[in-house]
């Protein structure tokens, strides 16, 4: 089975490099600079799981890719997504399977309109993990998690054969049945952690000790999960528990991915994110006041920083 990994940042390397470490078959699509990188220190990955440098891994460029591969993994952000399929388009045939790995929801309209709802599965991974300044993928926090599934539920020979890969990388992969209930209540804890820490600049155990902080952290994630609802995905008990005790949990230093983005300068994605979910709470008539002002304060930070 050959696999392509579209990029080898700190989520594409960190998976893909882990895949190729097991003995899989793949291949990295990037950039001439990170092409450079990596054949010249290879592909390094700092973990608690185990460290690991995989000497000149298997890369293409864009304008080199002319072969079909079995399976896409797709980790790039929301608003590199149009430049990705331009750039993975020649390898996906007949028979291909995209997995993508994004934030939210609105990616998959996106790739169903260009490659075709058949051959796009739902998927979602949960990693902390960054490039260092020596440009080295560093895990973070210890969980290395990965799912995916058919879009409509249950299995299929081929979710099957990918796990029989996925499975011999040194992470936990799992092939879900029911995989856009899990989209979704990723979506929620994620929205409702980016928009409060982002909205009050602070992780979560300052926004606790602020008046009112508790009541506005989990009335965030009670406005992401009445959204879920509403479009037929609400969290489940043991989800919404297990989120709820994360969010007011004492002196917690937890922040969101597009936390740390903003605070850097760097892009975020507003509108997949945080953006989609208050289109999806308009059209089912939901008030969602405390996600609408954070969304609000993304776009005029994306306004200031020329997006």
């Amino acid at each position: 089975m050959r696999i392509l990994v579209v990029g080898a940042g700190a989520i594409g390397g960190y998976f893909g490099g882990r895949l190729l470490q097991s003995g899989a078959d793949v291949t990295f699509l990037v950039r001439p600079r990170r092409a450079s990188e990596l054949a010249g220190a290879g592909l390094v990955i700092r973990s608690p799981a185990g460290d690991v440098t995989l000497a000149n891994p298997p890369t293409v460029q864009a304008d080199a890719l002319k072969q079909h591969f079995d399976v896409v993994l797709l980790s790039c952000k929301a608003f590199d997504l149009d430049d990705a399929i331009a750039s993975f388009a020649p390898a996906v045939g007949p028979n291909t399977a995209i997995i993508p790995l994004l934030n939210g929801m609105k990616h998959l309209d996106v790739l169903d309109e260009r490659f075709g709802r058949a051959r796009v599965l739902g998927g979602l991974c949960a990693i902390a993990a960054t490039l260092n300044d020596n440009r080295e993928v560093v895990q973070l926090q210890p969980m290395q998690s990965l799912s995916f599934g058919e879009r409509d539920g249950g299995s299929s020979d081929r979710v099957r054969a990918i796990f029989e890969i996925f499975q011999r990388g040194n992470f936990n992969a799992s092939a879900s049945d029911h995989i856009m209930q899990d989209m979704w209540e990723k979506w929620v804890f994620l929205a409702s952690l980016a928009a409060s820490t982002t909205l009050m600049r602070a992780p979560v155990g300052v926004i606790l000790t602020a008046p009112g902080g508790k009541d506005f952290l989990l009335g965030m994630l009670d406005e992401c999960s009445a959204v879920a609802a509403a479009a037929g995905y609400a969290p489940a008990g043991a989800f919404f528990q297990r989120v709820s005790g994360m969010i007011t949990a004492e002196g917690s230093p937890m922040t969101a991915s597009m936390f740390r983005d903003l605070r850097a300068g760097l892009p975020v994605e507003a509108d997949h994110v945080i953006g989609d979910l208050v289109a999806r709470a308009d059209a089912a008539k939901v008030p969602v006041p405390r996600l609408r002002i954070s969304y609000t304060q993304l776009k005029v930070y994306e306004a200031q920083r020329g997006k």
